[in-house]
């Protein structure tokens, strides 16, 4: 049984487009039937909970007021199949989130898992990791073979996917992005090569030239311009993988540098992505971290300090994942 006696904290989400304030005696949600009620002990902000926040994004706009925050890590409260006190990988609904000291989950969605990592580095291994993960292995086929281009390398999913890429033994692993600390960082976690994009003349010929030749996967969190250069620098029967438009919604590709290179442009997004896959792709990750194979180390806050920390996330300002601790 619950201790919270009715009652949690939790943030809140009061305003399509407004920061969540913090609550410290939101209800406590109730489960139905099929549910699980899960103590939230990790929650990583994603760039997802913000768009989802401003009422515009394609899972359509949650009622107002919620509870905000698409996953997390935690321990079973009680359920109806899954054990007290199993340690769980879940997804939540959309209107009743993470980012509080309880929430409710569908069993059939749980992950249960075992780890000694400890839960805040596991929770980075959710939707930051599948996106890395999934996008290069499962929708890009990525194979030792290729000679790979990590756009936005200085971010989160960047870094993981520069590491996931040398794992699976790539010839060529370049990193690419703004000039920072982060893309500096990208070049000790694995890559061959750093590009940075902002400070280069002719990007497309730095990037052909960091690649000693041409790109034959791209993992793209970008979009825009940038998207633009690494499809000029590919090979071809090249693949870039989409799975984001951080650097702008709409890029001007030429028909030529399309059809001239038989180059593939593919989708990719975790809700789309095959179940059975995520979860074994996500078991994988934790052993390669156990082992060491596998780095992140996520910024810590407490629950309190969420806005605080949403407010980073919206602006851009961290390159380290941001993980509340409930």
């Amino acid at each position: 049984m619950s201790d919270y006696d009715g009652a949690m904290r939790a943030l809140h989400i009061n305003g399509y487009g407004e920061p969540p304030a913090f609550v410290e005696d939101a209800p406590e949600p109730q489960p139905q039937a099929g549910d699980a009620l899960v103590q939230v002990t990790a929650a990583p902000l994603n760039p997802v909970d913000v768009a989802v926040a401003s009422g515009g994004h394609f899972l359509g706009p949650p009622p107002l007021p919620y509870v905000p925050g698409m996953e997390g890590v935690g321990r079973v409260l009680r359920g109806e199949r899954l054990a007290e006190g199993q340690l769980v990988r879940f997804e939540t609904r959309i209107q009743q989130g993470s980012f509080a000291e309880l929430t409710v989950v569908a069993e059939e969605t749980a992950w249960p898992f075992e780890t000694t990592l400890d839960d805040a580095v596991a929770a980075c291994f959710g939707i930051a990791g599948l996106a890395a993960w999934m996008a290069l292995v499962w929708r890009g086929r990525l194979s030792s073979d290729d000679a790979v281009l990590i756009l936005g390398a200085s971010g989160v999913v960047g870094a993981l996917a520069v590491q996931i890429a040398r794992l699976h033994g790539a010839r060529r692993v370049v990193a690419a992005g703004r000039a920072s600390a982060g893309l500096d960082r990208a070049g000790e976690l694995g890559a061959d090569a750093v590009v940075a994009l902002d400070r280069a003349d002719d990007p497309e010929q730095a990037l052909r030239d960091a690649l000693e030749g041409g790109a034959d996967l791209v993992l793209d969190p970008l979009w825009g311009e940038p998207a633009v250069h690494a499809l000029a620098a590919a090979n071809r029967y090249g693949r870039l993988v989409q799975i984001g438009q951080s650097a702008g919604a709409s890029a001007t590709l030429a028909s030529a540098v399309v059809r001239g290179k038989c180059l593939e442009l593919l989708g990719y997004n975790n809700f789309a992505a095959p179940e059975q896959a995520k979860r074994e792709a996500f078991a994988t990750m934790l052993r390669h971290a156990e082992q060491g194979e596998l780095a992140i180390e996520p910024q810590r806050f407490p629950l309190a300090d969420g806005p605080a920390a949403w407010a980073r996330l919206a602006a851009g300002e961290s390159g380290a994942k941001l993980v509340l601790l409930p």
